[in-house]
């Protein structure tokens, strides 16, 4: 039976040039997600365009920057339809080659195939085993929907990638064709943590409890939580992005996951980014599981995690608690990502809380991140009806159950001391009550 598969999985390799090959005009290719892009055939991509106009590439949180989306001479060739900006698609949008897609991540290829299915998937997996089964190990995000609809799937076979369990599996039969590469595995070096930082997270800490279950987002922020955590006991783990400073709380003995009400004893995400730390310990870990996006961050899923809470940042948020989270005025800098999915379920949880913490100021503390109304143009990532607690340096505003008077005092008392007078005189001046 080895043989078997053997010698289906040799007659379906081919080199990067020849699974280029198979790309038409036309065609649409969802890009795997985050640590399972298949970055060798992306990087060579653009050597194609002039066969080709009118391809389109999906992709969310991409890690390369690549000359078909960078060079604006791709243009008519390649476009890209980003569901979540990082740094190269930030800095491509001004040429007119990368456009947002605004979704929830959860649900995102879903409503995509609804509307018109992209015909190619190409990612990354880990090698085949004796059974004939590779695996998507980071990431199920919106991948095994992506593929489920394509008519061509490529994959890049990468022995690097940590072997990671869940719904992460995929038989040889469902893939076309495979490029064998060797590359280091896409790492996320720790965010460096502020003061600031550290006081905010311990602010968060004391809204969490022994035993409950917690999602958290990354940066300077959420890694300050996850330290100032490290005194709780029997945390679980229910979260679209599972980080390195997880993987320290598991290994601390701080994450047990006993107290879940929802896959107990297990450490649940839909996709991973960190350090080579982190993909050690998830290393054929049976505490670890990836799951598809369309489940672990529905709402609905979420929310049968009892004592769930959701700890996310932002970039400003407006006197009567709404939030924006991803982009600064008219400027798109991230996308809603699962900030929603998980603030919904957490406040639909029993004893859920919706956390967001974030410094009182931007600039070098020359903007409040606390307004009167959002910057013109800024998207209202989180609706005002799906927070609990907004987190500064100075303090916690409760927003649950709160009118829009006490949202403003509670607002006011943890912005920035500079900037109370004239949150308050805004307030009085527009009727912010």
């Amino acid at each position: 039976m080895a043989n078997l598969y053997q010698d289906k999985y040799n007659a379906k390799k081919v080199t990067i040039e020849q699974a280029l090959a198979l790309i038409q005009s036309g065609d649409e290719i969802v890009a795997g997600f985050c640590g399972v892009e298949p970055m060798g055939i992306l990087s060579e991509l653009h050597t194609i365009k002039d066969r080709v106009e009118d391809v389109v590439v999906w992709n969310s949180l991409g890690i390369g920057k690549y000359e078909f989306f960078t060079n604006p001479e791709m243009k008519g060739h390649f476009t890209t339809n980003s569901m979540f900006y990082s740094a190269g698609a930030r800095e491509a949008h001004r040429l007119g080659t990368v456009s947002y897609q605004p979704t929830h991540l959860h649900n995102c290829m879903v409503r995509k195939a609804e509307v018109k299915p992209a015909n190619v998937y190409i990612g990354t997996v880990t090698p085949m085993d004796k059974h004939g089964y590779v695996k998507l190990s980071l990431s199920t995000m919106y991948d095994k929907k992506a593929i489920e609809n394509a008519d061509l799937v490529i994959m890049e076979v990468n022995s690097r990638l940590p072997d990671v369990g869940g719904d992460t599996e995929l038989h040889i039969d469902e893939i076309d064709y495979f490029v064998e590469v060797d590359r280091p595995v896409p790492i996320l070096a720790p965010a460096e943590t502020t003061e600031k930082d550290r006081t905010i997270a311990e602010y968060v800490a004391s809204l969490v409890h022994d035993g409950d279950t917690i999602q958290l987002g990354i940066g300077g922020i959420p890694n300050a939580v996850a330290s100032a955590f490290m005194s709780k006991r029997d945390l679980g783990i229910h979260t679209e992005m599972i980080t390195s400073s997880m993987a320290d709380l598991a290994e601390a003995g701080v994450v047990t996951g006993r107290k879940k009400s929802l896959h107990k004893g297990k450490i649940i995400g839909c996709f991973a980014l960190g350090t080579q730390r982190l993909y050690d310990f998830m290393d054929g870990n049976p505490a670890v599981q990836i799951m598809r996006g369309e489940y672990v961050n529905n709402p609905f899923v979420i929310a049968q995690n009892d004592n769930m809470v959701s700890i996310n940042t932002a970039i400003q948020v407006d006197l009567t608690g709404q939030i924006c989270s991803e982009s600064i005025g008219l400027k798109t800098w991230s996308g809603s990502g699962g900030q929603n999915d998980t603030a919904e379920g957490a406040i639909h949880a029993k004893n859920g809380r919706s956390i967001i913490a974030l410094n009182s100021t931007a600039k070098n503390g020359t903007v409040s991140t606390i307004q009167p109304w959002l910057t013109p143009g800024a998207v209202v990532t989180l609706s005002r009806n799906n927070i609990d607690y907004i987190v500064t340096e100075f303090g916690i505003a409760p927003m649950k159950a709160r009118t829009i008077r006490q949202r403003v005092d509670n607002l006011i008392a943890i912005a920035h001391p500079d900037f109370r007078k004239e949150l308050r005189d805004a307030a009085a001046k527009h009727q912010i009550w």
